[in-house]
């Protein structure tokens, strides 16, 4: 699919107003010098879905496994991995975050664990690959923290959920 075709019945966005390509269509990390600090906030969200059995086994266990606890080591991994971002993805900017929040959730009609990630920092830029970055991070380690049980483990649904300060707000409803 190209990186601007339209989804769910919205225009596609032309390729000039992509912010990391300048006017020669060549890459570029966007200039924030201008900008004015704003608090900004952004919270993602994911899921890591189990065979049902499996499931069972992984809450009946309140999520310990061999190596520990599932979710606290998620937890970890994920606030890691926020912290990290501007060394994962090319053109993110280092951000002093004010604060990384994770969530855990089981899901019994799904047989999921559903990650929640929120992030904040006062700064001339956003943070939702920050937050999108946590929760990817933290679902993975919940697959490696689980796959000696089964590799019949998807993650799935991984998305921003709503992003505040800034030029602009989203909110997925």
């Amino acid at each position: 699919m190209s990186a601007n075709a339209p989804q769910d019945g919205q225009a596609a966005t032309p390729i000039s107003a992509l912010s990391h390509l300048d006017s020669k269509g060549d890459i570029t990390m966007v200039d924030v010098s201008a900008k004015t600090p704003t608090t900004r906030e952004a919270s993602a969200q994911g899921q890591v879905c189990f065979p049902r059995e499996v499931y069972r086994q992984i809450k009946a266990a309140d999520g310990m496994t061999k190596k520990g606890s599932i979710t606290q080591t998620a937890h970890i991994a994920g606030i890691m991995a926020a912290k990290r971002t501007q060394d994962l993805i090319p053109l993110c900017h280092p951000l002093p975050l004010d604060k990384i929040g994770l969530s855990f959730e089981y899901d019994d009609a799904l047989n999921s664990i559903v990650v929640s990630g929120t992030v904040k920092v006062t700064h001339k830029t956003g943070v939702e690959m920050e937050a999108l970055t946590a929760v990817s991070v933290a679902c993975l380690t919940i697959y490696d923290m689980t796959k000696a049980i089964s590799h019949d483990i998807v993650i799935d649904n991984v998305r921003l959920i709503t992003k505040t300060g800034g030029k602009s707000d989203y909110s997925q409803t």
